[in-house]
């Protein structure tokens, strides 16, 4: 169905410089109507290189078009080392003939199954917005009656609204959205380079009106500057407003280690004097950061997620994403 065209490949290579995000850089630092912050000048350096991938879906079916992120959250645990980038987080790597390996893919599946992608990084940064690597990875996907399990914070996703409804009545299409921070301001400090909350549950509003079901992943939660009950039980009426499938949360806090912590400290710094000091006393070199509210606010979570009826058991929701509908006359598979 898809091919790389020599005319797609000169496209695809006249990208490889700045100039694709060069208008992020010179954007204001104002939030546009949508509640997203534009790039400032020369922060995350807006690099991409290309790269011929060997193979594009793991042995649990899930992909990543793209390694690296340009939403600078504060917290990213994909920025740890131990996941062995061997790049700069923001110079990201583009997989340019991920349409044709996900096509040889498909095509040689015996039975449909769910495919995943987003649990690593983001497939609508940015440059998602001239590359289209995931538009046509969706396409595929669409084509071939496979189902789809996509995880994103950005409302780009709704440029492939036609597709993903396509795929969920061919198959099967849950949208997973992450949401942490209630509060605009704060959340355009945690999540610097992305829509905000209330942009997101727009964009929740828009996939429950086609029928398009969806989970959130209400994780991190930040110790000291998002663990409250007001952030929370806002974050909660959104969910309910939009009528979530189900509400995925770990725990109240975050995790740390090599490579995330310092950017997470740094920022801490930059942002929230004193906090940094007041993490270490608190949690040294602590892997998982828990916070001292984790009691109350998950009961808040679990006692709400019961009276509307929204599934928070995290094994039954990876069950659900990871299922192929029988219905559709295919076994399940396992996703990741």
């Amino acid at each position: 169905m898809w091919y790389s065209s020599r005319q797609e490949e000169k496209v695809l290579s006249a990208f490889c410089d700045v100039r694709i995000l060069e208008h992020f850089s010179n954007a204001s630092q104002r939030p546009d109507e949508k509640g997203e912050s534009p790039r400032r000048s020369g922060q995350m350096g807006a690099k991409m290189h290309f790269v011929d991938a060997k193979g594009i879906l793991s042995s649990g079916n899930g992909m990543n078009i793209y390694r690296g992120c340009t939403h600078g959250c504060i917290y990213c645990d994909s920025r740890s080392k131990c996941y062995q980038f061997t790049h700069d987080f923001e110079d990201i790597e583009v997989k340019r003939n991920a349409p044709e390996l996900l096509e040889r893919a498909l095509r040689s599946k015996r039975k449909k199954c769910m495919i995943g992608t987003g649990a690593m990084c983001d497939p609508y940064m940015q440059c998602e917005e001239q590359l289209k690597l995931t538009g046509k990875c969706l396409e595929l996907i669409d084509h071939y009656g496979f189902g789809l399990a996509i995880q994103t914070k950005s409302d780009r996703i709704l440029r492939d609204l036609e597709l993903l409804k396509s795929i969920n009545r061919k198959a099967k299409c849950v949208v997973q959205m992450t949401l942490t921070t209630y509060d605009e301001e704060v959340c355009r400090i945690v999540e610097p380079n992305v829509c905000t909350t209330k942009r997101r549950y727009e964009v929740l509003e828009i996939l429950k009106e086609n029928g398009i079901p969806t989970i959130v992943w209400l994780s991190p939660l930040l110790p000291w500057i998002n663990d409250t009950r007001e952030n929370i039980e806002g974050i909660l009426r959104y969910c309910i407003q939009a009528k979530v499938y189900g509400i995925l949360c770990f725990g109240i806090g975050l995790t740390l280690r090599e490579g995330n912590r310092e950017y997470f400290y740094e920022a801490l710094e930059r942002h929230f004097p004193g906090l940094r000091k007041k993490y270490h006393n608190q949690y040294g070199y602590a892997y998982e950061i828990a916070s001292g509210r984790q009691k109350e606010l998950m009961e808040i979570l679990r006692r709400t997620c019961k009276e509307y009826g929204i599934v928070c058991g995290t094994k039954e929701l990876f069950d659900y994403m990871h299922a192929f509908p029988e219905e559709k006359g295919y076994e399940q598979l396992s996703l990741f």
